[in-house]
């Protein structure tokens, strides 16, 4: 039997219109963004569908509008009968997964994660933490590399394992700078810079985490209904409490996505389901293992192709 895991996309793959076509088409659809709208008090459905990018793309707006999308565009592969087996999520890409495992309240998710923005780019000023894309190294190797880097009074760590060859490194702007010439110098084949407003998942987020306790103690916890890969251990999760403190931890720890992906496949999922826009984590999952069958969903056009992949498959 084929077992299918719900993959959901974390801050960076925001456009602007996102999810505007379903919703447009489909009141159930729409209904997700008008409860946004109404949790958050703001016209989060208007920056979502009209822009402009620049306001999307602050961690307080990206993060609520990729949860309401990917949660918009669940609603469809629900009503499809299309199940998940198991759900993981990249970074803020774990509460969707939550939400669709039944173990947060979109609403609740909604507010957390606005929050948890806000919590975000207040824990360092900005221009004083940044991140890079080492591409071509070993996380062993990577590691030497920033605890290097960090034993001289400059925090650097890695933030987000992403597949083989490809690690994300986060820290203060002269710890990413110093760590990402003795990475060249150690082999790397590229570091590229990447355009973010803060330092996420290093050891510099512990403020925001401190902050955010009282959030996730305002909010109903679940038992997840089925396993999700949390980020901190790549490892399934249900208990209600396990999730709350990795939901704290994984503010400050690194990503462990590559992990994710292997530990879904050693526990038989054959088939991944990206839902949410754009496509990242169906290219990291095919650079981990080529073999699996991986789908994205963002629209109704990849939404009718995955469903008529998934009839011819069963």
């Amino acid at each position: 039997m084929s077992k299918i895991a719900f993959i959901f996309p974390g801050q960076g793959s925001q456009t602007v219109g996102m999810g505007k076509g379903l919703a447009e088409q489909y009141p159930e659809v729409q209904s997700y963004f008008t409860k946004a709208d109404e949790r958050l008090d703001t016209k989060l459905s208007t920056i979502i569908f009209e822009g402009p990018e620049e306001k999307l793309t602050q961690t307080t707006n990206a993060q609520p509008a990729l949860l309401t999308t990917s949660m918009a565009i669940l609603d469809r592969l629900k009503a499809e009968g299309i199940k998940a087996d198991f759900t993981a999520g990249h970074s803020l890409g774990e509460y969707s997964a939550l939400v669709a495992a039944g173990a947060l309240r979109f609403e609740d998710a909604v507010y957390a994660v606005r929050k948890r923005g806000e919590f975000m780019e207040e824990a360092v000023p900005n221009g004083e933490g940044t991140m890079a894309a080492v591409l071509g190294m070993a996380r062993e190797t990577l590691k030497e590399v920033t605890d290097q880097v960090s034993g001289e009074g400059h925090p650097v760590g890695l933030a987000n394992l992403n597949c083989p060859g490809q690690i994300v490194i986060s820290g203060t702007v002269k710890g990413v700078e110093l760590a990402s010439v003795k990475a060249k110098e150690a082999g790397a084949k590229r570091v590229i810079p990447l355009q973010v407003s803060g330092p996420f998942h290093s050891e510099l987020m512990k403020p925001a985490a401190g902050q955010f306790v009282s959030i996730l103690d305002s909010i109903t916890i679940e038992e997840a209904k089925v396993p999700v890969i949390a980020n901190v251990t790549a490892s399934p999760v249900t208990e209600r409490e396990e999730i709350k403190r990795l939901l704290i931890e994984q503010l400050y720890s690194p990503v462990q996505w590559e992990d994710t992906v292997g530990k879904l496949i050693e526990l038989g999922v054959d088939t991944f389901i990206e839902v949410g826009p754009g496509k990242v984590l169906s290219g990291l999952v095919k650079k981990v293992n080529r073999r699996v069958k991986t789908y994205a969903v963002q629209d109704e056009a990849s939404l009718e192709q995955t469903i008529q992949a998934l009839k011819e498959e069963a």
